[in-house]
């Protein structure tokens, strides 16, 4: 039975059908059998294409270039702005007033008849006066201090109003300032120049395609109706087409270019409020009045009447009991304040100067310029498989039911299950497991599939 698992194994590849065979591009190179020896078994054997890995540089990013606006510069001068005229201004300069004390009479110095000179003496009676005057008594050569005895008759006085002068007549003056009228003047604070602006390129993300590894047809086991060349095999061979293998790059394109417009940039200006003279500085005289303040005055207007006699001299009659006696009474006098001007109001004249601003001025001294950098185009490294030789259909020597050995199917099953390739017993039994095995471990190896070839037993060190 271990032979005949084999023998089924090592002619697999000729049950494949003629017409699945031609619908690739295998070349099939078994028209002329191989120069066999004696003891050697050989088996159309399927060798695998060839293929070589090679890299290939794809555009991602075509070249491009940045442009960076340099803007203009300016030279910046400063420009006195006059912002209100020169004018004369009036200042009224007040009177200088002095301060005098003047004594006035209110009450003049007289002689008075008395009752007495001491403190306890009263005034006569007009009746005692006139009474003493009737008698003989002479009251206008009477001395002062001297007596009589009298019946008296007081004196009868009036109080009159008597203007006084307390402020003399001055002059006012009123100063009416200068008069303007706001307006609005525009001065220039740079100039016009022309500036760049940069319109940045637009680019797109597109996505390609590369073909990485081509199409290929490859043989795998499979199921179904066969030709049965004995009892022992029911195995068959399948052509089956793989499609080639492509990766999908991004790629940036340019969708627009970059473009530079130049553009009119106006001239800045500022409006600055001045104020403009209308009419100057005037002054307004006008006179003030002199001030009076009235006082009252004491008048005597009735004298008193008595009947007197000398009280040094000695006369008939009853002395009434009265006595009189011209007592002097000295003027009375008020301290009255008045302001006197010292210095009358004048009108002083001052220059008031022109007032001006400070603004800033931009002259341009260096247009707006563009400064243009190349960003260098950008690859991307894709590896693609490239066939170097198509599949071909051999003899080549394996493995038959002349020259195979136990031990040495022990030896195949030890290197495929120490290579990772078969779990199953080392019995050195050759089944569906153990061929399966081998089949995988050929396509990994880039053996010739088919059967158990001397260049495989020679690749795991068994011949």
């Amino acid at each position: 039975m271990l032979n005949k698992s084999y023998a089924s194994a090592a002619i697999l590849s000729l049950l494949i059908p003629v017409s699945q065979a031609a619908d690739t591009d295998r070349v099939d190179a078994t028209d002329t059998l191989p120069d066999a020896k004696p003891g050697e078994c050989y088996s159309k054997v399927i060798v695998p294409a060839v293929f070589e890995t090679v890299t290939e540089e794809v555009l991602v990013k075509p070249e491009t270039s940045t442009v960076e606006i340099i803007p203009a510069t300016f030279d910046v001068q400063e420009k006195e702005v006059l912002v209100k005229e020169a004018y004369t201004k009036l200042v009224a300069v007040p009177a200088v007033y002095r301060t005098e004390t003047e004594e006035v009479e209110v009450s003049p110095a007289r002689n008075e008849w008395v009752t007495r000179l001491d403190r306890r003496g009263i005034p006569a009676s007009p009746a005692l006066l006139a009474a003493a005057k009737t008698n003989g008594v002479d009251l206008d050569v009477a001395q002062p201090n001297q007596c009589f005895s009298e019946f008296y008759i007081p004196a009868k006085f009036e109080t009159t109003e008597k203007e006084v002068l307390v402020k003399e007549e001055a002059e006012q003056i009123t100063v009416a300032e200068a008069q303007y009228e706001q307006t609005e003047e525009t001065v220039m604070v740079k100039a016009s120049t022309k500036d760049k602006v940069l319109t940045e390129a637009e680019y797109e993300v597109i996505e390609e395609q590369v073909m990485v590894e081509p199409a290929k047809a490859v043989w795998k086991k499979g199921t179904g109706p066969i030709t049965r060349i004995d009892n022992s095999t029911g195995d068959i061979m399948c052509l089956v087409q793989i499609p080639a293998k492509y990766k999908t790059i991004k790629k940036t394109v340019l969708k627009s270019a970059a473009a530079i417009q130049e553009v009119e940039v106006p001239a800045e200006s500022i409006v600055v409020p001045v104020s403009r003279l209308v009419s100057d500085s005037t002054a307004d005289r006008t006179t003030l009045p002199a001030e009076f303040s009235k006082v009252e005055v004491t008048n005597k207007v009735a004298d008193a009447a008595f009947i007197w006699r000398n009280a040094e001299v000695a006369g008939e009659g009853t002395a009434t009991g009265n006595t009189i006696c011209l007592k002097e009474i000295p003027a009375v006098f008020t301290s009255v304040k008045k302001q006197v001007i010292d210095t009358p109001a004048t009108v002083r004249e001052e220059k008031v100067p022109a007032e001006y601003k400070t603004v800033q001025v931009k002259n341009v001294s260096a247009e707006a310029e563009e400064k243009r950098t190349i960003i260098p185009a950008v690859f991307d490294t894709v590896e693609r498989e490239e066939k170097k030789s198509s599949e071909r259909l051999e003899w080549r020597r394996v493995l038959c039911e002349t020259n195979m050995t136990r031990d040495t199917n022990k030896k195949i099953q030890q290197v495929l299950k120490d290579a990772g390739y078969y779990n199953g017993p080392i019995d050195g039994s050759i089944g569906r497991g153990t061929l399966a095995s081998v089949e995988k471990y050929q396509k990994d190896n880039d053996l010739p599939t088919g059967g158990l070839t001397i260049q495989m037993l020679e690749k795991m060190g068994i011949m």
